[in-house]
C-alpha cells in the first residue's frame, strides 16, 4: 500500500485502479468503477507557487504540465489531451532543456499559480453568525462564551454580520455603535432580496435605481449602507461583544405542551438574501448555531405540539413525515441561491433532540459547508471544533472560498460525475458521460467553500468498445487526468492549482494480474462506501447489503485464485485480501444500518463520509484498534471481540468517537489507586499511554471526535462492542477466554461471512 500513500502525498489523489481497464466491458466487469478521490487543497511539501498565469492549450484549455512534449527549437508544446500544437508566448523565449519553467519539472505534477495585483484586489472574507435564542439559559451561556472566544480570533479585515432568531428574526446593525439596534422580520415566511433592500433602508434618502440588478457596491449600493450590517472585525469588536453579551432567551411564552417557536428557515433565508444584496460573488460563510428543531415558517420539520414526535427513519420510509419533502425543497432553493452568490452554509447543531440536519443536508453539501453535531454547546466536540476553524496555526483548516474545479482527461475516458461537496455548473462538454452519478452532466463544478481536507470522488466511464481499433491499441499506453482548481485562498488572493497525473492502460482483457497489481483496496473501499450511500439516498427500494454482497462476490470470482466448485482452494492476492474485511465492516456500519440512529445523525455521518480523504474514510468504515499491556509495546490488534482481556487497555478510533476501554483487572487496580503508589510507576505509565495517543488523534481531526473512557462491563463499553467482530457470541460453540468477553448478537461473524463468500465465488 505504501506506493499509493506516496502518490497521495505528491498529488493528493488515490485511485482504486492504477492500471486502467482497456475497454468499457473490462471496466464494468471490474465491479469497482474507474474513479479517483482527489483533495484539491491538500498541503503538498515543496509545491511551487509561481506569480504568473498558467499557459493553456488554445483548443481544450488544459494547462501546460510535465507530461507535455516540448520542441525547444521551434518553441512549441503539444497538449497531452487533444494533441494541439501551441506556441510559447514571448516571455518563454529563453526556454531550453537546461532552463525549464517550474511547470515542466517532472516532479512538479501539482503546481499553484498566484494571481498578481492586476487580477483584482484581495477580498476580505465575510462571516455572518445566525444564532438561535430558543434555548435554556445554560445553553445560551455556553454559546455566549464560545462566541466571545472566537470574536477575538476573527481576522481583522474580515467583515462580520450578526443575526439572532427565535419566533422572529433580528438583524443587528453592528455599524451603529451608539445603542443596540436591529431590524426585525417575521419568522413565518421567506425574505427576498427586494424586501431586504426596502425594509432595511438601503436607499434611505437616495433614489433607488429603477432598472437592473441591485447587488453589492458594483451594482448600485453604497459601501456606507453595506457597512451598517457587515463591519470589519477590527472596528466592531466592542459592539459585537456587547451584542453577544446581551444574548437572552427568546422572550415569547411557550405553553407546557408545546415546543419553542423557532424560525430557522426564515433566519437562513434573511442571511442568504442579505449576503446576496451586499457581497455577491465574494467569499462569505453563514455560520448557523442551532439548538433545536425548526417549528415555525419555511423549512420547519415538526409542528409545535409536543404530542407529535420528530420524524424517524421509519416515518421517512413510510412517507409519513408530512413536512420533510417541503423542507428539503425549501433548503434546495436556499442552496441554489447560495451557490449562485458563491456563499457557504455552515451548521453547528447542538441539541439532544434532532434539529433538521437531514433537511439542511442539501444546502450544506452543495455549498461545501462544515457541519458539527454535538449534544450541547458546552460539549468539547462543539467548542474545540469551532476554535479549530479560526485558529490560524499549521493545523488550522485553511478555509478557502469560491472554488471552480475543471477537469480534463485523455480520449476514451468520460466523467460520470462527482460524489462530494460541490455543485455541477451544467457545463456539458465532450467529456461528460451519458450516465450521471452525483453532480454530473458537466466538466466544471462550483465549490463555494473548501478547505485543506475537502476530498471529492470522481467517477469515470471508459467509453472505448471492444473492436479492431481497441486491439490496435493507442499510439501510447499512457492516459492522463488533469484537475484545475481556481479558488480564493484563505489569505484572500485568487489562486489556481493544477494537478496532472498519468496512469497506464491495461494491455488486454485477459491480463488480470496487471489490474490486481495496480489495485488500491483502501481507495476502493472509500469509493464503494460513497457509491452505496449515494444510491441509498437516490434510489427507491434499494437494498444496500444485497448490492454490496453481489459486488463483492463478482469481484472475488473475477480476481480470486480457485478451482471451480472447491471453496477450500479459494485465495486472494495480498492486493485484495483486506477488501472483503472492509466490505464486512461497511455492511455493519452506521452508513448502511440506520437502526438506532436518527435521520439527522445518518445525514451527518454521510456528509462526513463524502468529504473526507481515503485514510479518514477507512477509519470510519473499519476503525483501528490498539492494545496496551504490560507484556508488550502498544500494538494494533484485530477488530475482534477476542482482543478484549481483563489485563489490557484498548484504544478504538472510529473517526467520530475515540474509545479508551479498560479491562476488568486494570479498572480495579486503577480504582484502588495503585497508579499513585510508589513502585507502580509502570502501571501509571500504562494508564497514561492511551490518553496521550487519543489526545494526538483529537488534535489532528476535524470535527473534534468524542472521547469515551469506559471499563469492561460498564454501560459505555457499548461504544467498543458495537464495532467488534462477533466471533464469540452467546450461542457460538467457542467460549470466551478467561477475562475475555462475548457479544450478545445474532449478527454473523467475519469467519461465517468469508465461508459464504468463498462458497459463492467459486460457483
Amino acid at each position: 500500500m505504501s506506493e499509493f500513500h506516496e502518490l497521495e502525498i505528491m498529488d493528493g489523489i488515490r485511485m482504486p485502479w492504477n492500471v486502467i481497464p482497456g475497454t468499457r466491458e473490462d471496466a464494468l466487469s471490474c465491479v469497482v468503477p474507474v474513479s479517483a478521490i482527489y483533495t484539491p487543497l491538500k498541503p503538498i511539501p515543496d509545491m511551487p507557487a509561481v506569480p504568473y498565469s498558467p499557459l493553456r492549450c488554445r483548443m481544450c484549455r488544459s494547462i501546460l504540465n510535465p507530461f507535455s512534449s516540448v520542441d525547444y527549437n521551434s518553441k512549441i508544446w503539444q497538449c497531452t489531451f487533444c494533441f494541439q500544437r501551441n506556441h510559447f508566448p514571448q516571455h518563454y523565449s529563453s526556454i531550453s532543456e537546461n532552463n525549464l519553467p517550474p511547470e515542466l519539472f517532472p516532479q512538479y505534477t501539482t503546481i499553484e499559480y498566484i494571481s498578481t495585483a492586476e487580477t483584482g484586489p484581495i477580498a476580505p472574507p465575510v462571516f455572518i453568525f445566525v444564532v438561535d435564542t430558543c434555548m435554556i439559559e445554560e445553553e445560551i451561556d455556553y454559546l455566549k462564551s464560545a462566541l466571545a472566544q472566537i470574536a477575538e480570533l476573527l481576522p481583522d479585515n474580515s467583515l462580520i454580520g450578526f443575526i439572532t432568531f427565535g419566533t422572529y428574526v433580528q438583524v443587528h446593525e453592528l455599524g451603529f455603535g451608539l445603542l443596540p439596534k436591529s431590524y426585525v422580520f417575521r419568522g413565518t415566511k421567506e425574505v427576498s432580496k427586494e424586501q431586504i433592500l426596502e425594509q432595511m433602508c438601503f436607499f434611505a434618502g437616495k433614489q433607488k435605481p429603477t432598472t437592473g440588478v441591485i447587488a453589492g457596491t458594483r451594482d448600485g449600493l453604497s459601501s456606507e449602507s453595506i457597512s451598517r450590517f457587515l463591519v470589519p472585525a477590527s472596528e466592531c469588536e466592542f459592539v459585537l461583544n456587547s451584542v453577544i453579551e446581551g444574548l437572552q432567551k427568546d422572550p415569547w411564552h411557550i405553553p407546557a405542551d408545546q415546543r419553542a417557536s423557532r424560525c430557522t428557515g426564515a433566519a437562513l433565508s434573511v442571511a442568504s438574501s442579505l449576503l446576496g444584496v451586499c457581497v455577491p460573488g465574494s467569499g462569505a460563510r453563514i455560520m448557523a448555531f442551532i439548538g433545536g428543531p425548526s417549528t415555525e415558517g419555511p423549512g420547519s420539520i415538526v409542528s409545535k405540539s409536543l404530542s407529535e414526535p420528530i420524524r424517524s427513519h421509519k416515518d421517512l420510509d413510510k412517507d409519513s413525515a408530512p413536512l420533510y419533502d417541503k423542507a428539503v425543497k425549501f433548503y434546495d432553493q436556499i442552496a441554489k441561491q447560495l451557490v449562485h452568490q458563491g456563499h457557504v452554509l455552515d451548521l453547528f447543531a447542538c441539541a439532544v433532540d434532532q434539529v433538521g440536519v437531514a433537511e439542511m443536508k442539501v444546502a450544506i453539501e452543495k455549498t461545501g459547508g462544515i457541519v458539527v453535531l454535538a449534544e450541547s454547546f458546552g460539549h468539547s466536540v462543539f467548542k474545540d471544533s469551532l476554535l479549530r476553524i479560526f485558529k490560524s496555526a499549521d493545523n488550522g483548516l485553511g478555509l478557502s472560498f469560491n472554488g471552480i474545479l475543471e477537469i480534463n482527461c485523455s480520449k476514451d475516458v468520460k466523467i460520470q460525475g462527482i460524489i462530494g461537496p460541490c455543485t455541477s455548473l451544467e457545463k456539458k462538454s465532450p467529456l461528460s458521460a451519458d450516465t450521471v452519478i452525483g453532480q454530473g452532466n458537466t466538466s466544471a463544478w462550483k465549490m463555494c467553500g473548501l478547505d485543506k481536507k475537502t476530498s471529492l470522488c470522481f467517477v469515470y466511464d471508459i467509453s472505448r468498445k471492444v473492436g479492431p481499433d481497441s486491439i490496435a491499441q493507442h499510439t501510447s499506453n499512457q492516459l492522463y487526468f488533469q484537475f484545475v482548481t481556481y479558488y480564493q485562498h484563505h489569505e484572500g488572493q485568487m489562486r489556481l492549482r493544477a494537478t496532472t497525473i498519468s496512469r497506464k492502460w491495461s494491455s488486454g482483457s485477459d491480463n488480470v494480474q496487471e489490474l490486481v497489481d495496480g489495485f488500491d483496496q483502501e481507495a476502493a473501499a472509500a469509493v464503494v462506501a460513497r457509491l452505496v450511500t449515494f444510491k441509498m439516498e437516490t434510489e427507491a427500494d434499494f437494498d444496500p447489503v444485497r448490492w454490496l454482497d453481489r459486488a463483492l462476490i463478482r469481484l472475488c470470482s473475477k480476481f480470486g485464485d480457485y478451482q471451480k466448485e472447491t471453496p477450500s482452494s479459494f485465495s486472494l492476492s495480498p492486493r485484495l485480501s483486506i477488501f472483503p474485511q472492509f466490505m464486512f465492516n461497511l455492511r455493519r456500519s452506521q452508513f448502511i444500518q440506520v437502526f438506532n440512529n436518527s435521520p439527522d445523525e445518518t445525514a451527518y455521518f454521510r456528509m462526513m463520509l463524502e468529504r473526507e480523504n481515503v485514510g479518514n474514510t477507512v477509519a470510519m468504515i473499519q476503525p483501528s484498534l490498539i492494545s496496551y499491556s504490560f507484556q508488550s509495546e502498544p500494538m494494533p490488534v484485530l477488530l475482534d471481540v477476542t482482543a478484549i482481556a481483563s489485563d489490557k487497555i484498548l484504544l478504538l478510533d472510529s473517526y467520530f468517537t475515540v474509545v479508551i476501554f479498560h479491562g476488568m483487572t486494570i479498572a480495579q487496580w486503577r480504582n484502588a489507586g495503585y497508579q499513585d503508589q510508589e513502585g507502580h510507576e509502570v502501571f501509571a505509565k500504562l494508564l497514561k499511554a492511551p490518553h496521550e495517543e487519543a489526545n494526538a488523534i483529537i488534535k489532528e481531526r476535524f470535527p473534534v471526535p468524542r472521547l469515551v473512557v469506559c471499563d469492561q462491563y460498564g454501560s459505555q463499553a457499548r461504544f467498543l462492542l458495537a464495532k467488534l467482530n462477533p466471533s464469540v457470541t452467546y450461542n457460538s460453540q467457542n467460549a470466551a477466554a478467561p477475562g475475555g468477553d462475548m457479544i450478545f448478537t445474532d449478527d454473523v461473524s467475519f469467519e461465517v461471512f468469508m465461508d459464504h463468500l468463498q462458497r459463492l465465488s467459486v460457483q
